[in-house]
């Protein structure tokens, strides 16, 4: 693994103080976003950039989200130590780790077979916890979950995804083509009128795809 130093934990905390002034309240998202080292999760060359608040590639044509983003979805979540949590988009791995550090058990679904394979070893080096799958996120994994996030931007909601939402669950997730809207879906019932929808401003994903062939 690489290091964490004095440094890294000085950014990452001059980070959190950002976030606070931009409207984070969350203290448990605050602690994780404080603990987890963002930089383990990108290239060491972008080491400088990683407590900026920017989206940074990762390789497989995808980004590791603005630090701002992930606090954003993770604060919707509104999660309680223990709940079970879905994750559509494993990506670099960083908002999975994040979701470990506030005590979820996390599921997260890959669908870059690369990608895939180097985020599941980095996280276990890493100590978190993470049930990782390769495969299409669209269709989710068998299971029920308390929460369900979507960290790609979706062009309908999946009725996978709501089918394996508990009845009281929250689902997160950035709705649109070009750009997106944040959405926080709570399911009141198993009926499609049976949620409250909630919009929290617009954001842009890389695409989440539906049913094409997963990549190497």
């Amino acid at each position: 693994m690489k290091q964490d130093t004095f440094k890294h934990k000085g950014l990452r905390q001059q980070m959190v103080d950002a976030l606070r002034r931009k409207g984070i309240t969350d203290e448990a998202v605050l602690a994780a976003m404080a603990e987890v080292p963002r930089h383990w999760f990108l290239d060491s060359a972008l080491d400088a950039l990683a407590y900026e608040d920017r989206a940074l590639k990762i390789g497989c044509d995808q980004t590791i989200s603005h630090p701002s983003t992930v606090a954003m979805q993770s604060q919707l979540l509104d999660l309680r130590r223990g709940m079970k949590v879905l994750e559509i988009g494993t990506g670099s791995g960083y908002q999975t780790a994040v979701l470990c550090r506030m005590g979820a058990k996390v599921f997260t679904i890959e669908r870059q077979k690369g990608l895939f394979e180097q985020t599941r070893k980095l996280l276990a080096e890493a100590g978190y916890r993470a049930q990782c799958f390769l495969g299409d996120g669209y269709q989710g994994l068998n299971g029920s979950y308390d929460r369900i996030i979507v960290t790609c931007g979706a062009p309908e909601i999946p009725a996978a995804l709501m089918a394996q939402l508990k009845v009281g669950g929250i689902m997160v997730i950035p709705l649109g083509e070009e750009e997106q809207e944040m959405l926080r879906i709570t399911k009141e019932g198993d009926a499609s009128d049976e949620w409250r929808v909630e919009k929290f401003g617009t954001y842009s994903f890389v695409p989440m795809l539906n049913g094409k062939e997963m990549r190497s």
